[in-house]
């Protein structure tokens, strides 16, 4: 089949489900399933082989995202429930003032997202966003879009997340100059992000349910936190900043632990052990199920189901996440991304311009941002190789690849579906809102790249 073929039925593909889902209204989760097998069967995929792609995709997508949300929704219903996000929030709106809270969970979303990976620290970031929404009467929508955005921005390009780290050992990119010069790139483009994501009109969104309790409300002194056991007091701020930063440290300590130590010694695995974001998160939780559960004198019972009355809140989004794996690796089986990235490398442009646009289709063509940056590194490998770059504009390409990476996330990636369904957001109004904002980072971070390849 054609590439031309092939990349009609992705465009039809997605149309097709944009429709199903905000016109007809229909289930997202029926919707993806539906349009992925009927592409699967369009795209020439195997009968036989159709249901264990699909299969693949989901397993694939839920061995990463069904662990870390649950134990991640755990954590954040356990602070949400002993009121620790908004004694929180109501402590640092009081010293910062109203109008420098969205400024202060975005910056501080910068720090804690260098070491830990998007999704994870949205997860565990999510009912701070709603408790300082709450404290400061504003949607949660004003302090989510940036922190979320600031999240990715570092996700794919900053070492040591694994999109960056693997391109740069392919395109032989020094992981230390990386970082330094990616560094106050990315401090500019959440810059711009923040102020992007301030001309959104959310006020005007009438936001949908959101596994942190009424997403609506966060911004009216009706809102009630999530939980299920009456509690005699709220936790302490230092509390839910101790259970916050614990399992980012661990992955921290895990993640330079491994780059300290040699691959294959005992030392390596255990710090890899530590420091992946399962066991930290799970350490988190524990520790919030004795220390919460003692200061709000819950007994057994009451701790697990505080617990527990967190995963069908979340259900939703890891079934729909789920479902976004098998329509991504229905694309990725048809091939249609690798006809988009051979058409596009075909074109001849400034290999600076041919990284980004690249990463850029790869994203929107099957959604995972790390996929997107591995397959453009290694479709360039060969070129950048014979190019005799200097080692700052094999860095620039790196980057050039992770900005790429970074906009146009939708339907088919499974960070939209997180963060517009903690947040509350219907798809249209997530298309509307964050796509538009990690498109718009994606293009100011090419900007600024550009800007220093012309002058290096």
């Amino acid at each position: 089949m054609s590439a031309t073929v092939l990349l009609l039925l992705a465009a039809g593909a997605i149309a097709v489900l944009l429709v199903l889902v905000i016109r007809a209204r229909m289930s997202a989760f029926v919707s993806m399933i539906l349009v992925s097998m009927v592409l699967a069967l369009a795209a020439r995929i195997p009968v036989g082989d159709v249901v264990q792609t699909m299969l693949d995709g989901m397993g694939k997508t839920l061995g990463t995202v069904a662990m870390i949300v649950g134990l991640g929704a755990m954590l954040g219903r356990a602070i949400e429930a002993a009121g620790g996000a908004e004694t929180l929030a109501d402590r640092f709106t009081r010293v910062l003032g109203r109008h420098r809270v969205v400024a202060a969970v975005t910056a501080a979303s910068f720090v804690l997202g260098i070491p830990i990976f998007f999704d994870v620290g949205f997860i565990i970031l999510a009912p701070i966003v709603f408790g300082f929404a709450h404290i400061a009467r504003i949607s949660p929508l004003k302090i989510g879009l940036p922190v979320a955005a600031t999240l990715m921005t570092l996700h794919v390009v900053i070492p040591p997340h694994p999109g960056p780290v693997a391109s740069a050992a392919t395109l032989g990119v020094d992981v230390g100059l990386l970082t330094i010069i990616s560094m106050p790139v990315c401090a500019a483009v959440v810059v711009a992000a923040f102020y992007a994501a301030r001309l959104f009109k959310v006020d005007s969104i009438v936001l949908e349910g959101s596994p942190l309790g009424s997403a609506q409300e966060s911004a009216e002194s009706a809102y009630q936190p999530g939980g299920v056991i009456a509690r005699p007091h709220a936790t302490g701020p230092g509390t839910v900043v101790f259970l916050i930063v614990e399992p980012i440290a661990q992955i921290m300590l895990g993640t330079v632990g491994q780059m300290l130590t040699a691959e294959g010694t005992a030392a390596h695995a255990v710090l890899g052990f530590l420091g992946s974001s399962t066991t930290a998160l799970l350490t988190a939780v524990l520790l919030a199920y004795v220390i919460i559960g003692n200061q709000q004198g819950w007994n057994l019972e009451q701790r697990g189901k505080v617990l527990d009355s967190a995963l069908p809140d979340v259900a939703t989004i890891v079934f729909v996440t789920g479902a976004g794996g098998v329509f991504a690796g229905v694309l990725v089986a048809s091939g249609i991304g690798n006809a988009l990235a051979q058409a596009l490398a075909g074109i001849h442009m400034p290999i600076i311009v041919t990284a980004f646009v690249i990463s850029l289709a790869l994203r929107a063509s099957q959604g995972s941002a790390t996929v997107a940056i591995l397959t453009t590194g290694g479709l360039l490998a060969d070129a950048v190789a014979a190019g005799e770059y200097s080692a700052v504009q094999v860095v620039l390409i790196q980057m050039a690849i992770g900005f790429g990476a970074l906009g146009l996330s939708h339907i088919s990636d499974s960070g939209f579906w997180i963060v517009t369904k903690y947040m509350g957001l219907s798809v249209k109004d997530g298309l509307k809102t964050w796509t538009a904002l990690s498109t718009i980072a994606g293009l100011v971070g090419f900007a600024l790249t550009g800007a220093l390849w012309l002058v290096v």
